[in-house]
């Protein structure tokens, strides 16, 4: 998932909790994700109950749902699969992002995700990535996954987000270092696909490359609706 194109903790001592039975859903995200004047790494995963099919109000883990993005020249296309695969011991959903620019297709990567139960965040445990020219695989530049040497599991999107909240998307040192900040939950809209309120904005950029910086916004009950110059066009589970 690249920054461009593409998606913490109370403290310490919440931190060490996890997701357990002693707090509400709302509390059990904070564990996870709260402001901080750091960018939050460990989210606790070994004590979660992870699953691979849910949702929260800006992200939806759910087979045959599917985000269509587009410019003038680019063109993003989100299909959350049937498939899962293990990774560093979770089962995760794979996620298919599918790049097009000037019609020419750039880009297809393999995502995965799962999900808490109990606090619905979404963590990223990585990717496979081929990079395309004139139809022909060229490259795998920025694939990653958690587990193999220091590479673990980032946030992709908090169960409940709150203003403030910084934390790593993606922790592959030398790979791929994306990190997210919240920075509105206000945001209002206009897509091709309809206006859209009440919307979740982040700034992204990478701990390898801290002079660049972007916004993606999500709207609830859909997901990601702005990212650099695309916008949402069409969305919905295929068939549907």
């Amino acid at each position: 998932m690249k920054a461009e194109i593409k998606i913490i903790a109370l403290g310490a001592i919440l931190m060490a909790a996890g997701c357990t039975t002693s707090t509400t859903p709302n509390e059990k995200s904070m564990v996870a994700a709260s402001p901080t004047s750091e960018w939050r790494e460990d989210f606790g995963i070994a004590k979660r109950s992870l699953v691979t099919t849910g949702r929260n109000p800006y992200f939806i883990l759910e087979p045959g749902f599917r985000l269509v993005l587009e410019s003038e020249s680019e063109k993003l296309v989100i299909t959350v699969l049937d498939d899962t695969i293990d990774v560093a011991g979770v089962t995760t959903r794979v996620v298919e992002e599918r790049e097009w620019k000037n019609r020419e297709l750039i880009e297809v990567s393999r995502n995965f995700f799962a999900i808490c139960k109990d606090a619905a965040d979404v963590f990223y445990f990585g990717e496979d990535v081929d990079d395309y020219r004139n139809g022909q695989i060229v490259g795998h530049g920025g694939a990653w996954r958690a587990g193999s040497s220091d590479t673990k599991p980032g946030l992709i999107m908090p169960g409940s987000p709150k203003v403030g909240m910084k934390y790593f998307q993606e922790i592959a040192p030398g790979i791929a270092m994306d990190r997210a900040e919240v920075v509105s939950l206000k945001e209002t809209l206009k897509t091709p696909a309809g206006t859209f309120d009440k919307c979740l904005k982040i700034r992204e950029g990478s701990a390898l490359k801290p002079h660049e910086k972007g916004f993606k916004i999500y709207a609830p009950g859909i997901g990601l609706i702005h990212d650099a110059d695309l916008r949402l066009k069409e969305y919905g589970f295929i068939g549907k």
